[in-house]
């Protein structure tokens, strides 16, 4: 072989691969997508993602595969998708949960901020501060001087420790300068139950939780922990609203992908994601889990990932809740 022909032949070896994997992008998707949720089946983050695989099968044109893969509190999902092919052929179902507060609150074997791709959030919800209607509260100011006047004495309910109800209550607590002692509960519709049946006299949750119970005057609802009012119940007013200017805290969901998935794919999926806040069939499926449609891009996903760690991070020592 010419010696003069080696630098060309060495050119195009290097340029193969690129080409390869262009053709492999564009050609995208050429078989099944597996979205894996860190979840059980049922409840709003499972809805949630289920509505989105949905959605996204129908633009695609390619089934979008639930996999649900509860355990370790989320870091079983986690990793199994981190350690995935970064071809765009395998999802994660993100959440506030997952990407925020689980890596505060043990090891892992994976960092939710370094190992996956964001690619949007595709729903988001406020909590709300729920109390017994027997203690005639109407704002959050009445919650508030009825506790102030008995520091340490009165207990809330959460789901479970660090979870994002006990973590919220004592970032509330702290900026209302209250007391007051943790009972947590295996779950939310457990504690919303003993705030309903007198035992505990509030717990901070989820709207879709309380709503059923505050149409009937089972529970009071005083004040929503968004930065906007929820669509869903326009008469609640903000935390903010109520004399605590730029309290914010809420969960969301969306979807992620390992690290190293190619641009293009995740520009796909985002740019089919923010359509569908235009479909009215779709902000319906999201309204009725309890949830509000939300159609962001990757930048501002990674954004309220970076906005709320700081905040779930001073809420973790605020909670004294268990760091392993």
């Amino acid at each position: 072989m010419p010696l003069w022909l080696l630098p060309a032949l060495f050119l195009l070896a290097q340029a193969l691969p690129f080409h390869g994997a262009a053709a492999q992008t564009a050609n995208w998707p050429e078989r099944p997508i597996r979205l894996v949720i860190p979840f059980g089946p049922g409840g709003l983050s499972d809805g949630i993602a289920r509505a989105a695989g949905e959605w996204l099968s129908r633009r695609l044109g390619t089934p979008v595969v639930a996999d649900n893969r509860p355990g370790g509190n989320g870091a079983i999902g986690l990793e199994a998708v981190a350690r995935a092919p970064a071809d765009g052929y395998t999802l994660i179902a993100a959440s506030a949960s997952h990407f925020v507060v689980l890596p505060l609150m043990q090891k892992l074997t994976v960092d939710p901020h370094k190992d996956f791709a964001p690619i949007a959030v595709t729903a988001g919800s406020a909590l709300v501060l729920v109390t017994q209607p027997s203690l005639g509260f109407r704002t959050l100011k009445d919650f508030v001087d009825y506790v102030a006047a008995r520091p340490g004495q009165l207990d809330y309910a959460s789901g479970g420790t660090g979870g994002l109800s006990h973590l919220g209550m004592a970032l509330l607590l702290h900026r209302t300068g209250l007391s007051m002692q943790h009972i947590p509960y295996r779950s939310g519709p457990q504690a919303i139950q003993d705030v309903l049946a007198g035992r505990v006299p509030a717990y901070l949750g989820n709207l879709t939780e309380a709503m059923p119970l505050a149409q009937n005057n089972g529970v009071s609802l005083l004040a929503v922990t968004g930065t906007a009012r929820s669509v869903m119940m326009p008469d609640i007013p903000t935390v903010a609203e109520q004399g605590y200017p730029g309290f914010e805290l809420g969960t969301w969901n969306g979807l992620a992908a390992p690290a190293g998935t190619p641009e293009p794919i995740i520009a796909r999926i985002a740019a089919e994601l923010r359509l569908a806040c235009g479909d009215e069939a779709f902000r319906n499926t999201i309204l009725r889990i309890g949830a509000e449609p939300v159609c962001g891009t990757p930048a501002e996903m990674r954004a309220a990932i970076d906005r709320q760690t700081p905040a779930m991070r001073e809420a973790v020592r605020l909670s004294g809740a268990t760091v392993e």
